[in-house]
C-alpha cells in the first residue's frame, strides 16, 4: 500500500479538491465525470495516495470553478523583476523570477507573468523519477514539450515515445496523452500549454 504523501504543497492539493467539491455539493462521481477522470483516481488524489498532474488538475479546477493556483497553499514565490510593459506583452527577468508549484513528482516554474490577451502558459517542468503513472486523457488546448535533460516517456494516442535531450513533442491536447519519467534521474522539460492554467 502506498504511504500518504508528506505534508507538502502537493499533499494539500487532494484535500483542497475535496473541500471545493463539497462546497459545490458535488459527488466524487459527478466531479470525475465533469473533469474526464476516473472516480478511483480522483478518490486516491483526494486521500493523498496519488498525485495529480497539472493538466489533469486544470480539468478539475475548471469543473469546480477555480483556478489551478487556488489548490496550492503558499506556493514559494521569489520577488520577480517585472518591467512595466504595454498590455500586449510581459518581460520577466532573472532565473528565479517566477512562481513555482509542486504537484506530486512534478515541479512547475512559471516563465512569465500574465499578460492581457496572451494564451500560452510557458514553464520549466522538473519531473522526479518514479511516482504513479497516470492514465492518458485529452482536454482542450495545445501542448509543446522540449526535453532539456534526462529522458521522458510521452504517450500520445496510445503510442509511447521516448524523448531524449533535444527531442520535442507538439500536439493538440484533445488527443489522449500522458508523460512519465521511468528513469532514475530528474527530467527537465520546457513546456508550453494552452489555455493558461494559472
Amino acid at each position: 500500500m502506498t504511504e500518504p504523501l508528506e505534508e507538502t504543497p502537493s499533499a494539500q492539493v487532494g484535500p483542497r479538491i475535496r473541500e471545493f467539491r463539497k462546497q459545490r455539493g458535488l459527488t466524487l462521481r459527478s466531479l470525475a465525470a465533469r473533469a474526464g477522470l476516473s472516480i478511483g483516481f480522483l478518490s486516491q488524489v483526494e486521500r493523498g495516495i496519488s498525485s495529480i498532474g497539472l493538466t489533469a488538475l486544470g480539468s478539475v479546477a475548471s469543473a469546480l470553478g477555480h483556478s489551478v493556483a487556488d489548490f496550492f497553499d503558499d506556493a514559494p514565490v521569489t520577488d520577480p523583476v517585472v518591467v512595466p510593459m504595454p498590455r500586449h506583452f510581459t518581460l520577466t527577468r532573472g532565473e528565479n523570477a517566477a512562481v513555482q508549484y509542486v504537484s506530486g513528482q512534478q515541479t512547475y516554474r512559471m516563465l512569465s507573468e500574465r499578460g492581457a490577451g496572451l494564451v500560452l502558459e510557458p514553464m520549466v517542468v522538473h519531473i522526479a523519477p518514479g511516482g504513479r503513472r497516470e492514465n492518458a486523457y485529452g482536454h482542450a488546448g495545445e501542448e509543446f514539450a522540449y526535453v532539456i535533460s534526462g529522458e521522458l516517456l510521452y504517450e500520445v494516442d496510445g503510442v509511447e515515445h521516448r524523448l531524449h535531450p533535444g527531442d520535442s513533442v507538439h500536439l493538440r491536447s484533445s488527443v489522449p496523452h500522458a508523460m512519465y519519467n521511468d528513469t532514475e534521474e530528474v527530467t527537465t522539460v520546457v513546456s508550453v500549454v494552452t489555455p493558461r492554467l494559472f
